[in-house]
C-alpha cells in the first residue's frame, strides 16, 4: 500500500513543503487541505504514513495521539505525526527549526528580555526555544491578553522578537504585525514567515540595522528533523544549508529598474530565455489588467493616477518570486514600490548613457536630451537607493542579461 505523506492544515496556498521534502528524497510529498470536521478521519485512514501538521490544527490533533513525545507536551503542539503499525505518535520539529535559524543568524538570546508576537500553536514553540537559548523574561503579546497590541508600550525594554503571527504572509504582505520602533533597545528579530523571504518586519529590521533571521532556514531546519522522523533515517545537517539557499534562488525574482529606454525589456527578455523563469512586464501587465497603456493613462489621467495603479500591479506582481520582472523607469518614484519589489527580489538597476536611450511613445521622456537629464538627475538617487545592483548596459543586450544572471546565481544567499 502507498502511505501518505504530506502536510495537513487549512490553507495552504502558500507552502513550500512539498519542494523541501522533495530536495530531501520524499518525492511523495502531498498538501491535504482539511476542514476541522475532516481531520479525525483523515488521520484514521489505514493508508497514513506521516504527515507535518500547520495552522489551526498543531493543538487539535492531540486528542488523536496514541502517543506524544515528552519535548511536544511540554510545548503544547505537535507538528510531526508518524504512523507505526496503526499507532500514531507526536512530536515537534519547530522548536529544532526555531533554534537552528536563530543560531544561524548569531543572534543570542540569553539573558534577554524576549517579546513573542502570537499565542498559537507557533507561539508555544517560541516560547520553549526562548527558555532553551537561555531568556531571562519571556513576554506573549496577544490580541486580548494582558499584554497585547494596544499596550506594547508596557513591554519597549524587549530585546529580542520573534513574529510567530501569519501577519505579513503571502498574499498580505509586505504587511507587518507591529511597528519595530516600539522597541527601541532590539538586538534581534525572528520571523517565523518564509513567504515571502523577506516579510515587512524583516524588511524594517534590515532598514534599521537590527540582526534578523527569517522563517526560511527554520522551515527547511525543521522538514529535515521530519523527515528523519518519517522514514527512520538521519540526513547530513549541511543539507539544511544547501536546500535552503536552493530554495531561496529558486524563489527570489530578479527585478529590472532603470530609466526609461534603457533597455530593461529586452534585457528582460534575454534573461527569461536563459533562465527559464517566466518573464511579467508591469507596464503589459497594466495593460492587460486595466485596459489602457501607460502613456495613455498619464496623458489621459495624469501620471498620479497611473502611479496608483502602478503600485498595484506590483503589489499583484511581486507577492510572487521565482520570475523576471520589469518595471516601469518611475517605479522608484513611489517610496511604497521598494518594500513591494524587495519582499521576494534581487534589484538590479539597468544603466545605459543617455545619448543612448530610446524616448519614443515616452511621454515622461519628452523634451530631448536636456529633457532626459532633468529626469534623470531627479531619478539617479532613487535608482541607487532600490537597487541591489547596477550593471552598465555599454555593450549588446544580451550581455547585459549575462552580467545580471551571472551576479544572481552567485550572491543570492538566503
Amino acid at each position: 500500500m502507498r502511505r501518505v505523506v504530506g502536510l495537513i492544515g487549512r490553507k495552504l496556498s502558500h507552502s513550500w513543503s512539498p519542494q523541501i521534502h522533495r530536495r530531501f528524497g520524499c518525492r511523495g510529498y502531498k498538501l491535504y487541505e482539511l476542514e476541522p470536521e475532516e481531520l479525525e478521519g483523515f488521520l484514521r485512514r489505514p493508508d497514513l504514513g506521516a504527515v507535518n501538521v500547520t495552522i489551526p490544527y498543531k493543538q487539535e490533533v492531540f486528542k488523536y495521539l496514541d502517543e506524544v513525545d515528552p519535548a511536544a507536551r511540554d510545548i503544547g503542539a505537535v507538528n510531526t505525526v508518524v504512523n507505526r503499525k496503526g499507532r500514531l505518535f507526536g512530536y515537534n520539529t519547530d522548536k529544532y527549526g526555531l533554534e537552528y535559524a536563530i543560531l544561524r543568524a548569531g543572534l543570542d538570546f540569553s539573558g534577554k528580555k524576549v517579546v513573542i508576537l502570537g499565542s498559537g500553536g507557533t507561539s508555544h514553540t517560541a516560547v520553549a526555544a526562548a527558555g532553551s537559548l537561555g531568556a531571562s523574561e519571556i513576554v506573549v503579546i496577544s490580541r486580548n491578553g494582558e499584554n497585547n497590541y494596544g499596550n506594547l508600550e508596557k513591554n519597549a525594554d524587549a530585546q529580542m522578537l520573534i513574529n510567530t503571527t501569519p501577519v505579513g504572509m503571502f498574499p498580505n504582505c509586505p504587511d507587518s504585525p507591529v511597528d519595530l520602533l516600539a522597541f527601541p533597545k532590539l538586538e534581534g528579530v525572528m520571523d517565523v514567515i518564509f513567504n515571502p523571504l523577506r516579510p515587512g518586519l524583516i524588511m524594517q529590521a534590515e532598514k534599521l540595522g537590527i540582526p534578523h533571521a527569517g522563517g526560511l532556514a527554520m522551515l527547511v531546519a525543521q522538514a529535515k528533523a521530519a523527515e528523519e522522523l518519517f522514514f527512520d533515517k538521519s540526513l547530513d545537517a549541511s543539507a539544511i544549508e544547501t536546500v535552503t539557499d536552493r530554495l531561496a534562488r529558486e524563489s527570489t525574482n530578479i527585478v529590472l529598474i532603470g530609466m526609461p529606454g534603457c533597455g530593461k525589456s529586452t534585457v528582460g527578455k534575454f534573461l527569461s530565455q536563459k533562465s527559464g523563469r517566466s518573464l511579467v512586464d508591469v507596464d503589459k501587465y497594466i495593460l492587460a489588467h486595466w485596459g489602457a497603456k501607460p502613456s495613455d493613462i498619464i496623458t489621459g489621467r495624469g501620471e498620479a493616477e497611473f502611479r496608483r495603479i502602478e503600485t498595484q500591479a506590483l503589489r499583484d506582481i511581486c507577492a510572487r518570486g521565482g520570475r523576471i520582472v520589469t518595471t516601469g523607469g518611475g517605479c522608484v518614484t513611489v517610496p511604497e514600490n521598494y518594500e513591494l519589489l524587495r519582499q521576494s527580489g534581487r534589484i538590479y538597476r539597468v544603466d545605459r548613457d543617455l545619448e543612448r536611450l530610446t524616448t519614443r511613445g515616452r511621454p515622461l521622456s519628452a523634451g530631448g536630451l536636456e529633457g532626459l537629464r532633468a529626469l534623470f538627475d531627479t531619478r539617479d538617487p532613487l535608482y541607487t537607493a532600490f537597487a541591489d545592483v547596477t550593471v552598465k548596459n555599454d555593450g549588446t543586450l544580451e550581455q547585459c542579461a549575462g552580467k545580471i544572471w551571472s551576479d544572481f546565481c552567485e550572491n543570492t544567499r538566503y
